[in-house]
């Protein structure tokens, strides 16, 4: 199919057989292969993850967004892939899988990769880790091929491979079993690693040269792959329309209140549909460092993301100022929101690695670390009370991956939900309720929770007016 004749979205999924085998390296490296050409380059991460949005977006130069069946269904995964893919003739939309191609919470695999190529239409190009293959990688793939949910495996890539050898061995195998032809075959190179850390890939803001890596894979991909043929499959997927009848959301010219939101290498995890439903409710948002900020700006409430203060933990103890103005915000009763990472800061004191770390003591509560996780997988929540910023019995569907624990809890703390699959904060609730602060280990999503936003803004409306 020529490009010019395809009609609709042009996307295209990179997915693996198993977790690790190179599905980030070789997404990065065809985008910004991509951009480079001059193509406008949508990408989306399948599940709840920061960490790779953030390659990609320094790959592309766009935001990338999460797509996660699980917390927001058929029907949101499909609204959001629309509404944030491009309706121009030069763009293309690149979606990243996580774990492997089947795996998922569901014995149908509907909230998996497959699940969700399935749910979009959209073909996979199959990353396979040759490393230790020879003729059996066809096997692999055709594994692939037949598990349910059925999806259309459009091309394979070979990456980590030994030899020229073994992967003509792979490549003929499974061009012959499989009916699948290899686009390319990636030789191994510690130089296309990006380093791991407990939670996942090292983020962009904590490595210095992120920016070689990825033109290292840009390159690697452009010597070893075929990318005019990875290009024609964006163009092979069925027709999907774009949003030409979406309504497309405005920012308001009359902000309704100012909600300062840390964005830093100590807080970095941000859904990007999160930050726009808080505009597009009326809300300015305004960035603050909080490793250098000696003071909070004029705002109206305060937004505090997941991350690793745990790295940064002797530069955000020694901005004792801005803690002193956040603690004395939350005594004020400004509205404090604050997950994972944020719930940290507000606590009382944090112990890892053998040394204690004062914190802004909003919450009242310590924080200690331990080397496994103590939360990780999605959250099932159920709302036990009425508050600001969740109605009673309402459910949510979220998400957690922490190392860290409450500990030394005083008092008898308002918690917002009983939590029915997960840990939280305590094992059996989460979301601590104190003034107008609200913290969780829990990371919502805007589109699994559209109430959210609605809540957070009418709480800073209400403060802005109380305090006029």
């Amino acid at each position: 199919m020529k490009e010019e004749e395809s009609a609709g979205i042009p996307r295209l999924m990179v997915s693996a057989p198993a977790k690790s085998s190179g599905k980030t390296t070789l997404a990065i490296g065809i985008a910004a292969n991509l951009s480079a050409s001059g193509w406008q380059v949508n990408s989306f991460k399948k599940g709840p993850d920061y960490i790779d949005p953030a390659w990609h977006r320094l790959a592309t130069g766009n935001e990338c967004y999460n797509l996660d069946p699980w917390m927001m269904g058929p029907d949101g995964c499909r609204s959001s892939f629309i509404r944030h893919s491009g309706i121009s003739e030069a763009s293309l939309s690149l979606i990243e899988g996580n774990h492997g191609l089947h795996d998922g919470m569901s014995l149908d695999g509907s909230d998996s990769s497959a699940g969700l190529a399935e749910i979009l239409q959209t073909p996979v190009l199959l990353v396979v880790d040759g490393h230790d293959a020879g003729r059996g990688a066809a096997a692999t793939v055709m594994g692939m091929q037949a598990m349910p949910p059925s999806v259309t495996i459009a091309g394979v890539v070979l990456n980590r491979v030994r030899s020229e050898r073994q992967a003509e061995k792979q490549r003929r195998a499974i061009e012959q079993y499989c009916g699948i032809e290899v686009l390319g075959s990636i030789p191994i190179d510690r130089l296309l690693t990006i380093p791991e850390r407990h939670l996942g890939l090292t983020t962009v803001a904590e490595t210095a040269t992120a920016g070689e890596f990825i033109r290292n894979a840009a390159a690697t991909v452009a010597a070893c792959c075929d990318m005019e043929a990875i290009t024609r499959l964006f163009f092979s997927a069925p027709h999907m329309a774009p949003r030409l009848a979406c309504c497309p959301r405005q920012r308001s010219a009359n902000p309704k209140a100012r909600i300062g939101v840390f964005r830093d290498a100590a807080f970095s995890f941000y859904y990007p549909d999160n930050l726009e439903a808080l505009e597009h409710q009326g809300a300015e948002l305004v960035f603050i460092d909080s490793l250098a900020a000696a003071e909070l700006p004029a705002i109206d409430a305060l937004y505090i993301g997941g991350g690793f203060p745990e790295s940064f933990f002797r530069e955000l103890t020694a901005n004792h100022s801005l803690m002193q103005g956040v603690r004395s915000a939350a005594e004020s009763g400004m509205p404090l929101y604050a997950e994972c990472g944020g719930l940290i800061y507000l606590s009382r004191e944090a112990l890892y690695r053998g040394e204690s770390f004062p914190m802004a003591g909003v919450l009242p509560f310590d924080i200690g670390f331990t080397d496994r996780p103590a939360g990780h997988g999605y959250l099932e929540l159920e709302s036990t009370t009425g508050s600001p910023w969740f109605t009673k019995g309402e459910r949510v569907k979220a998400h957690e991956f922490h190392y860290s624990s409450t500990t030394a809890i005083s008092g008898n703390p308002l918690w917002q939900f009983t939590v029915h699959r997960g840990k939280g904060t305590t094992g059996r609730t989460d979301g601590i309720i104190q003034r107008n602060v609200f913290a969780s280990y829990a990371h919502l999503h805007a589109v699994a929770s559209p109430g959210w936003a609605p809540a957070f803004v009418s709480a800073a409306a209400a403060y802005r007016t109380a305090a006029a």
